[in-house]
C-alpha cells in the first residue's frame, strides 16, 4: 500500500509496544502518521481505503540502539572469518591465500570477525598464521568484539611495532615468551594500524551504505545507532549523502570522544541537534574497556585460569572529564561502553554525581553492554535514569567464549535483565553489529531469542532466572531503544507518531520461543509507505 495521504489497516494483531494500550486490530494512518489505533469496534468514522491484514502479526519498526553501520557496510566487502564460511585458522589463511592472489602484492587484506571459541584449533590467530596466507603484503584481522587486531609480520613492520613498542596507554601488545610482538593487538594498541590503512572512497561508503539500508529493511529495522568507527572519521555527512541516495533508516549519529577530545574547534553539528531529522548527532561515545570473549573486560575479580587478569581500563580520566564537561555544555548525551564490574561502577558512580543534563526525556548518561554489573550499578542508574544498553546476542552467539573467560556459573549471571528492570533501570536491546560472532549480526531475531530463551545457539542455559518474555523483549527493542537514544515520536504505534511498523509472517507471540530466530520480515512501513515487501518464491 502507497497511499501516504490516509489508509486504514485492519483485521491484524497490532503490538503496539504501548504500554496503556498493547494490542489493536485496527488503525488509521495519515500523511506518515498514525492517527488512531485500537480496536475496530470504536473506529472512528472516515472514509480511507483499506488494508486488510488478514490476521497478521503486526509490530513496530526495530530501533537497534547500539550497532556500527558503516564498519558493518565497509565488513561486506572483506574476509569473514566466521562460520560458515571460516571454522579454523587454517581456512582462515586459505581465505587471505584466495585474496591475495585476487588482488596482487602490497595491497592490504582486511577480515573481521574471528572468534577463537569457533575454530577448531581454539585459539586465537598470530602473525604467523597470517603470514602463512600473506607474507608479502599487509594483513589485518579484526575480531569479533572489534576491540582486538590479528595483523601479520609485514603490517608490523610498516607500523612500526617491534619488541621495543611500548604498550600505548589503554593498550596492549601481545608478546611471547621471547618478547616478540604476536600480532595481536588489544584495545587502544589496535589503533597503532589504523594510520597505515589506506581510505576508502567517499562514494564506495556511501554507496555501501545505501545497500546496507536495505538489508536492515529486510530485517524490519527502521532505525539505528551509530556508535562510532574505529577513526576519526565523521559519519554524520555520510548518512546525508546515504539518505539522499535512498538510505531510509532514521540515524542518531554518536562521536567517540577518543579522536575529538583534542580537536579545540570540534562542535555537533548545528542542524544535526534537531531530533525531528532523519540524521541527528546524539553525542559522545567513550570506550571504557573491552569485551568478556577477548578478556579484556574490566572486571573485579580474574578470569577464569587467571589470577592476575582482570582486563584493561581503557579510558582516561581526562577523557571522561572532558567528555562530560561537553555534554553538559551542549546538553547531549554521554554514552561509555562498559562490560566489566570495574568499569561499569566507574562511569556509573560518576555519573551519578550529575544532575541531568539532557533537555528532553533522553537519558543524559547511558552505558553500553553491561555484562556483570554491582547491585550499587543498578540501583543508582534506577535512581539517576542512567539508561543501560545490553546485546542478548552476546552470549547467544558466544556461549564458547564466555565459558572459557568465565566459567558456567558466573556466565549464568551475566547480563541481569530481568533483575535490572525490576529494579526500575531504564534497559533496552540492540546488537552491537557487526561486533559480534554471528553470520547476519544486524539480525534482530536470534537476539530476540537469546532474550527469552535464556540459551546459546547451541542449547546451552544462560540463566533462565533472566530470561525475559516476548512482550517485554519486544518493547525493550522499541520502544525503550528508540526512547534511549532520543529518537522522535518513534518505537511505538501510537496516536501521534511516526507510522514505522513491521508486518511478521508468524506471530512471533504464539510460536515456540525456540522457533524465534525462523521468523522472517515480510512487509515494512515507514512513515505509512511501504518500503520492503518480501518476494515469494515460485
Amino acid at each position: 500500500m502507497e497511499n501516504r495521504k490516509g489508509c486504514i489497516f485492519e483485521n491484524g494483531k497490532i503490538f503496539t509496544s504501548d504500554k496503556n494500550n498493547l494490542y489493536a486490530d485496527s488503525m488509521i494512518v495519515e500523511e506518515g502518521r498514525i492517527r488512531w489505533i485500537g480496536k475496530r469496534d470504536s473506529r472512528p468514522d472516515c472514509d480511507y481505503e483499506k488494508v486488510d491484514l488478514g490476521g497478521a502479526c503486526v509490530i513496530p519498526g526495530f530501533v537497534d540502539a547500539h550497532m556500527h553501520p558503516v564498519m558493518l557496510a565497509d565488513f561486506s566487502r572483506k574476509i569473514s572469518a566466521l562460520p560458515p564460511k571460516v571454522h579454523s585458522i587454517e581456512e582462515l589463511a586459505e581465505e587471505i591465500r584466495k585474496k591475495r592472489k585476487e588482488q596482487g602484492p602490497g595491497q592490504w587484506i582486511q577480515g573481521w570477525g574471528y572468534d577463537e571459541g569457533k575454530f577448531s584449533e581454539r585459539r586465537s590467530p598470530n602473525r604467523y598464521d597470517l603470514d602463512r596466507g600473506c607474507d608479502d603484503a599487509p594483513v589485518s584481522i579484526l575480531r569479533t568484539c572489534s576491540h582486538i587486531r590479528c595483523v601479520n609480520s609485514y603490517a608490523l613492520k610498516m607500523a612500526g611495532i617491534d619488541r621495543n613498542t611500548p604498550d600505548p596507554p589503554g593498550g596492549e601488545i601481545e608478546r611471547d615468551e621471547k618478547g616478540e610482538p604476536t600480532g595481536v593487538l588489544k584495545e587502544n594498541a589496535r589503533n597503532l594500524i589504523i594510520p597505515f590503512i589506506p581510505e576508502e572512497k567517499r562514494e564506495d561508503t556511501v554507496q555501501s551504505l545505501v545497500d546496507l539500508g536495505e538489508l536492515l529493511l529486510s530485517q524490519g529495522i527502521v532505525a539505528v545507532t551509530d556508535m562510532g568507527n574505529l577513526d576519526g572519521g565523521d559519519n554524520y555527512l555520510l548518512y546525508e549523502e546515504a539518505a539522499e541516495k535512498g538510505f531510509k533508516q532514521e540515524v542518531a549519529v554518536y562521536y567517540i570522544w577518543d579522536f575529538f577530545m583534542d580537536k579545540e574547534d570540534f562542535t555537533l553539528p548545528e542542524e544535526g541537534r534537531q531530533k525531528d531529522r532523519q540524521i541527528f548527532a546524539a553525542g559522545l561515545k567513550l570506550i571504557g574497556d573491552g569485551s568478556v570473549s577477548g578478556r579484556t573486560a574490566w572486571m573485579e575479580k580474574p578470569y577464569l585460569g587467571s589470577e592476575k587478569e582482570y582486563g584493561i581500563s581503557v579510558c582516561t580520566d581526562r577523557q571522561m572529564e572532558t567528555a562530560i564537561e561537553f555534554c553538559k555544555k551542549n546538553h547531549c548525551q554521554l554514552s561509555m561502553h562498559a562490560m566489566g564490574t570495574k568499569a561499569i561502577a566507574r562511569v556509573v558512580d560518576r555519573a551519578a554525581r550529575e544532575e541531568k543534563w539532557t533537555l528532553d526525556d533522553t537519558p543524559y548518561v547511558r552505558v553500553e553492554h553491561i555484562t556483570d554489573p554491582r547491585e550499587e550499578s543498578i540501583k543508582l542508574a534506577a535512581e539517576k535514569g542512567i539508561g543501560f544498553a545490553t546485546q542478548p546476542i552476546f552470549m547467544y552467539a558466544e556461549i564458547e567464549s564466555y565459558l572459557k573467560n568465565l566459567g558456567e556459573a558466573w556466565m549464568k549471571t551475566c547480563y541481569p535483565v530481568r533483575h535490572m528492570l525490576e529494579k526500575g533501570v531504564k534497559v533496552c536491546f540492540s546488537t552491537d553489529a557487526p561486533a559480534t560472532s554471528w553470520a547476519e549480526p544486524s539480525d534482530p531475531f536470534p537476539c530476540l531469542k537469546g532474550a527469552v530463551t535464556r540459551r546459546a545457539y547451541d542449547g546451552t542455559d544462560c540463566g533462565q532466572e533472566q530470561a525475559v518474555d516476548v512482550e517485554t523483549a519486544i518493547q525493550l527493542y522499541t520502544r525503550e531503544a528508540a526512547e534511549m537514544a532520543g529518537f522522535q515520536k518513534l518505537g511505538q504505534l501510537k496516536s501521534g507518531y511516526k507510522a514505522d511498523f513491521v508486518i511478521l509472517d508468524r506471530d512471533i507471540f504464539r510460536i515456540s520461543r525456540e522457533d524465534i530466530d525462523k521468523v522472517k520480515v515480510q512487509e515494512v512501513y515507514i512513515k505509512g509507505k511501504r518500503e520492503f515487501l518480501r518476494q515469494t518464491k515460485k
